[in-house]
């Protein structure tokens, strides 16, 4: 629900890489007229704000950028949540769970305690577990907290692939399902190129399958790849939740690949995942319902039952502490 339609104001907590990649590529593509920055170390806050509001005389945007406090999310129209532990070298998603789980809970009670009626953005890793915990804390409406999903991984795949068929991004139609993880996979029965089917463009262009599989490889360890090499990955997904805020701020009804609430669309309930959604002011306006194979299906399955027995085993209880 957005709070003020002349007003448009961002709140973002955790001013680490992530969300200072996310606040930069605001400054520069605008859209916003608010941006306030939450962080523990309140310090380092100013000190972004200061930069950011030093290039503002060169940035297309006259947003105000200023360090506030949990008190800012009351008139927010929308609160993103970065914070939390970093992903190690060699550490997968899921190990992040029980200290990021602790960090996200805290965070969304102080938020709600402001009077926030607005819509989470949640990109604290591991993703889908986090977007669980802001929902079940917040006790907010499932569409009005998205977590970024897999909307990362679908734009690396988008990119690999336009590479390898040099054919643009924007006509890459292609999308990574499942949790932001080792669990997430290509449907390729509904991915297409243009108005081709994926299918129907492999024959005609005679390509080895186990080249599509090499590139989901790819997609799926790319975010070890970058953290190996530079400790973090932080460009991407920054630009990603760009595009997500410029989707619920402009009520665009953009379809992305998103973490939404589970209601049986995909013969799921009760967990958010990454699937194609309608994206709007209302935040999930829609999840879009794909007719997946039975392999595919179960795959999902697969990587719904791995984040039930996170949710089952861990978070559930830290909620209920």
């Amino acid at each position: 629900m957005m709070q003020n339609q002349d007003v448009k104001k961002v709140v973002l907590i955790g001013t680490g890489l992530v969300g200072m990649s996310m606040a930069y590529s605001l400054l520069n593509t605008g859209g916003i007229d608010e941006l306030v920055l939450i962080d523990l170390d309140e310090e380092k806050a100013k000190g972004e704000a200061m930069d950011m509001n030093h290039g503002l005389p060169y940035s297309k945007t006259s947003m105000k950028i200023k360090v506030g406090t949990y008190q800012d999310c009351q008139d927010g129209d929308i609160v993103v949540i970065t914070a939390g532990a970093a992903q190690k070298p060699g550490q997968t998603r899921l190990e992040l769970t029980e200290i990021n789980a602790k960090i996200v809970k805290s965070i969304t009670s102080q938020v709600m305690a402001s009077g926030f009626d607005g819509i989470f953005i949640v990109a604290s890793n591991p993703v889908d577990l986090m977007t669980y915990v802001v929902k079940k804390v917040s006790n907010l409406p499932a569409n009005r907290v998205i977590g970024s999903g897999t909307i990362l991984d679908t734009a690396r795949l988008r990119y690999l692939l336009s590479d390898f068929l040099n054919v643009a991004p924007g006509n890459v139609h292609a999308y990574i399902l499942g949790e932001h993880g080792d669990s997430s996979f290509v449907p390729w029965m509904n991915t297409y190129i243009g108005c081709k089917s994926m299918m129907e463009y492999i024959i005609e262009m005679n390509i080895d399958m186990n080249n599509l599989h090499k590139i989901y490889v790819d997609v799926r360890q790319a975010a070890y790849e970058i953290i190996k090499r530079k400790n973090a990955t932080y460009y991407g997904i920054g630009l990603a939740l760009n595009r997500l805020i410029r989707a619920v701020i402009d009520d665009e009804n953009a379809i992305l690949t998103v973490s939404a609430y589970q209601n049986g669309e995909y013969k799921q309930k009760g967990l958010y995942i990454g699937v194609p959604a309608i994206i709007n002011r209302q935040g999930i306006a829609k999840v879009i319902p794909l007719q997946l194979n039975n392999v595919d299906q179960r795959k999902f399955d697969q990587s719904c039952q791995t984040l039930k027995e996170m949710i089952i085993n861990q978070i559930d209880n830290i909620i209920n502490e």
